[in-house]
């Protein structure tokens, strides 16, 4: 993957938990940086097509375990 130069203002207290956390894991602080980046793009994006979550139907009261593991299974296999 090509990777594009920038520059960030960062705050000091930030910066040293970054040079800790690097130290400690054994990896550039770039990286983190990187991650974090990386955490904040997937955590803004929009998504073209809503996600197909499996829906319930029913009166309100609450359902077991069991019965939330049959409809995902059931949905998982007419796939």
């Amino acid at each position: 993957m090509s990777m594009k130069r920038t520059n960030v203002y960062a705050d000091p207290e930030d910066l040293a938990l970054i040079k800790e956390a690097a130290k400690r894991r054994g990896i550039p602080e770039a990286e983190i940086i990187r991650e974090g980046i990386h955490l904040a793009a997937m955590a803004n994006r929009v998504w073209d097509e809503p996600l197909d979550w499996p829906t319930f139907g029913g009166g309100g009261e609450p359902v077991t375990n069991e019965e939330i593991t049959s409809v995902v299974a059931k949905g998982a296999a007419n796939r």
